[in-house]
Protein backbone atom coordinates (compact mmCIF):
# COMPACT_ATOMS: atom_id res chain seq x y z
CA UNK A 1 0.00 0.00 0.00
CA UNK A 2 2.05 3.67 -1.17
CA UNK A 3 0.27 6.49 -0.07
CA UNK A 4 -0.46 8.76 -3.32
CA UNK A 5 -2.26 12.03 -1.67
CA UNK A 6 -3.47 14.11 1.11
CA UNK A 7 -6.32 15.72 1.72
CA UNK A 8 -8.27 18.46 4.02
CA UNK A 9 -12.02 19.29 4.77
CA UNK A 10 -12.33 22.44 3.14
CA UNK A 11 -16.18 23.75 3.79
CA UNK A 12 -18.53 20.70 2.24
CA UNK A 13 -15.69 19.94 -0.09
CA UNK A 14 -11.99 17.24 0.68
CA UNK A 15 -9.50 19.08 -1.02
CA UNK A 16 -6.27 18.18 -1.62
CA UNK A 17 -3.41 16.81 -4.18
CA UNK A 18 -2.73 13.36 -5.69
CA UNK A 19 1.06 12.19 -6.39
CA UNK A 20 2.63 9.40 -8.34
CA UNK A 21 5.60 9.25 -10.51
CA UNK A 22 3.62 10.41 -13.66
CA UNK A 23 1.13 12.07 -11.74
CA UNK A 24 1.19 15.47 -9.53
CA UNK A 25 -2.21 16.82 -9.17
CA UNK A 26 -2.96 19.65 -6.87
CA UNK A 27 -6.47 21.56 -6.19
CA UNK A 28 -8.36 17.91 -6.48
CA UNK A 29 -11.57 18.26 -4.97
CA UNK A 30 -14.08 15.59 -4.01
CA UNK A 31 -17.47 16.96 -4.14
CA UNK A 32 -20.55 14.98 -2.63
CA UNK A 33 -22.99 13.97 -4.82
CA UNK A 34 -26.42 15.80 -3.78
CA UNK A 35 -28.99 13.52 -5.76
CA UNK A 36 -27.69 10.18 -6.26
CA UNK A 37 -29.37 8.36 -8.98
CA UNK A 38 -29.28 4.94 -7.18
CA UNK A 39 -28.28 2.64 -4.12
CA UNK A 40 -24.99 1.87 -6.53
CA UNK A 41 -24.29 5.48 -7.78
CA UNK A 42 -21.46 7.52 -6.24
CA UNK A 43 -21.28 9.10 -3.14
CA UNK A 44 -18.97 11.97 -4.40
CA UNK A 45 -17.79 13.42 -8.22
CA UNK A 46 -14.33 14.06 -8.44
CA UNK A 47 -12.23 17.03 -10.23
CA UNK A 48 -9.17 18.66 -10.75
CA UNK A 49 -9.46 22.14 -11.88
CA UNK A 50 -12.72 21.93 -14.26
CA UNK A 51 -12.49 18.06 -15.33
CA UNK A 52 -14.32 15.31 -13.62
CA UNK A 53 -11.69 12.73 -13.21
CA UNK A 54 -13.45 10.65 -11.24
CA UNK A 55 -15.54 9.20 -8.84
CA UNK A 56 -16.12 7.53 -4.86
CA UNK A 57 -18.43 5.40 -2.97
CA UNK A 58 -18.81 5.30 0.51
CA UNK A 59 -18.15 2.27 2.13
CA UNK A 60 -17.20 0.68 5.86
CA UNK A 61 -14.31 -0.97 6.62
CA UNK A 62 -14.68 -4.61 9.00
CA UNK A 63 -14.12 -2.35 12.36
CA UNK A 64 -17.18 -0.18 10.68
CA UNK A 65 -14.13 2.74 9.94
CA UNK A 66 -16.40 4.87 7.48
CA UNK A 67 -14.04 5.43 4.08
CA UNK A 68 -14.27 6.54 0.43
CA UNK A 69 -13.09 4.03 -2.44
CA UNK A 70 -11.90 5.99 -5.54
CA UNK A 71 -12.11 5.37 -9.03
CA UNK A 72 -10.02 8.20 -10.93
CA UNK A 73 -9.63 7.96 -14.96
CA UNK A 74 -8.49 10.71 -17.60
CA UNK A 75 -7.25 10.09 -21.16
CA UNK A 76 -3.80 10.74 -20.09
CA UNK A 77 -3.63 7.73 -17.52
CA UNK A 78 -2.36 4.80 -18.99
CA UNK A 79 -5.74 2.49 -16.87
CA UNK A 80 -7.73 3.69 -14.43
CA UNK A 81 -6.56 4.49 -10.48
CA UNK A 82 -8.63 2.63 -7.65
CA UNK A 83 -7.52 3.90 -4.14
CA UNK A 84 -8.81 4.78 -0.88
CA UNK A 85 -9.19 7.76 1.25
CA UNK A 86 -8.77 7.46 4.82
CA UNK A 87 -9.64 10.18 7.31
CA UNK A 88 -6.38 9.93 9.73
CA UNK A 89 -7.96 12.60 12.10
CA UNK A 90 -10.85 14.92 12.18
CA UNK A 91 -10.49 16.91 8.20
CA UNK A 92 -7.11 15.03 7.64
CA UNK A 93 -7.48 11.77 5.19
CA UNK A 94 -4.63 9.97 3.17
CA UNK A 95 -5.08 8.45 -0.17
CA UNK A 96 -3.79 4.71 -0.23
CA UNK A 97 -3.24 2.70 -3.39
CA UNK A 98 -2.38 -1.27 -3.56
CA UNK A 99 -1.62 -3.31 -7.09
CA UNK A 100 -4.58 -5.32 -7.41
CA UNK A 101 -3.44 -9.34 -7.01
CA UNK A 102 -4.82 -10.40 -10.60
Amino acid sequence: MSAIGKFQSAGAEIVGEIYTIDIQLQNVRLVREENPANDDAPSHRIYAGRAEIGAAWTKASRENRPYLSLKLDDPSFKAPIFATLFQDEPGEYTLVWSRSRT
